[in-house]
């Protein structure tokens, strides 16, 4: 076991040379350097929960399986699975034209639906090619919104092609607060949050919300680590605002299982190729989910962080690694992670 690195009691243990080849992988996380935590589930146990490198660097804090790490993108899951619950509740539909909801936007997005909000095939403009790259102060969803305002045009029409898309989950975001009559932060605490008692997990607003064990980013400049935890664009809700653990990532990863918290066909539409798309080990888009075969996943990045959740429904197999720091990306080593565990 490398030296700086905690690991915890498991529900079951992993063979000493699968383990070795974890702490391999994992090693440029290990030691006084920005860290990682590693989760992975098994036939819904945690037969690895480890935690490497520190979550505060600055002030000695060491990484643990509580760390709160900002998720950034795969914050995108819990956005869809907002929107999917109000439509269990019948306060929405997918099909909905999007400017029923926010009918400030132009007459360019009349065709836009909130189903190609979800699967990135709305052709919104991206807001961070439009707002001013040299603005101090953070954006809001709200922002966001007043940005596409003023932009009567799309990259092509709705649901013809396959843009990744931040504007998109930032509407889903302001669409959730107005069919639901609550602040979205609000509605994901009470309806995803607790429900599952992901206790430790918040869709984080400065000055209103407190992240409890929390990470702080870093990027290396010039062979240092220099805290860089915080852009113009990190406020954000609706596309990567939530802060959460691997202990907390874990009773999420279970309730996708069943319907604790969505029902079955809301799962299968989350699941379920809605678009294909350019990208590397990602043939598919569903809502909020990449699709490659048997593998659901999502990756997050922001300005100090790398994070990934891998899943192999088929083979009650997920990896989760959630670091403070801004490389390496940890999508290939949570490949290698759970091939160790694969037939």
């Amino acid at each position: 076991m490398l030296a700086t690195a905690l690991s915890f009691p498991l529900m079951a243990q992993v063979t000493p040379a699968q383990q070795a080849a974890i702490d391999k992988l994992m090693q440029r996380y290990d030691g006084h350097v920005p860290g990682a935590s590693l989760l992975v589930l098994k036939d819904g146990e945690p037969i690895v929960r480890k935690a490497y490198g520190y979550a505060d660097l600055q002030h000695g804090v060491k990484a643990t399986p509580q760390t709160n790490y900002r998720l950034a993108s795969i914050s995108k899951q819990f956005t869809a699975a907002a929107i999917l619950l109000l439509a269990e509740d019948g306060k929405l539909g997918v099909d909905d034209p999007v400017r029923k909801w926010l009918p400030s936007l132009p007459a360019a997005t009349d065709d836009i639906r909130i189903r190609h909000l979800l699967s990135h095939t709305s052709g919104l403009v991206d807001y961070e090619e439009v707002m001013d790259a040299k603005q101090e102060w953070q954006l809001h969803d709200a922002d966001v919104l007043k940005l596409l305002e003023g932009q009567d045009r799309l990259y092509f029409p709705p649901g013809t092609d396959y843009r990744y898309s931040n504007s998109a989950y930032c509407l889903l975001a302001l669409i959730v607060e107005k069919a639901s009559g609550m602040r979205f932060a609000d509605f994901v605490k009470s309806r995803i949050f607790a429900p599952l008692r992901m206790d430790g997990s918040v869709e984080f607003e400065d000055g209103i919300s407190t992240v409890q064990n929390r990470a702080y980013g870093n990027s290396e400049v010039d062979g240092k680590w220099v805290r860089t935890d915080q852009s113009n664009t990190s406020a954000t809700l609706g596309d990567g605002g939530v802060y959460s653990s691997i202990d907390d990532l874990a009773k999420w990863d279970a309730a996708l299982y069943d319907e604790r918290l969505l029902k079955a066909a809301s799962l299968h539409a989350a699941f379920t190729p809605k678009t294909k798309t350019p990208e590397p080990d990602v043939p598919y888009y569903g809502y909020g989910w990449r699709i490659n075969g048997d593998a659901l996943w999502h990756s997050g990045e922001t300005i100090g962080g790398r994070n990934v959740i891998l899943r192999y429904p088929k083979e009650k197999l997920t990896v989760v690694i959630l670091s403070n720091r801004n490389e390496p990306e940890p999508y290939a080593t949570a490949k290698a992670i759970a091939a160790l565990f694969r037939p």
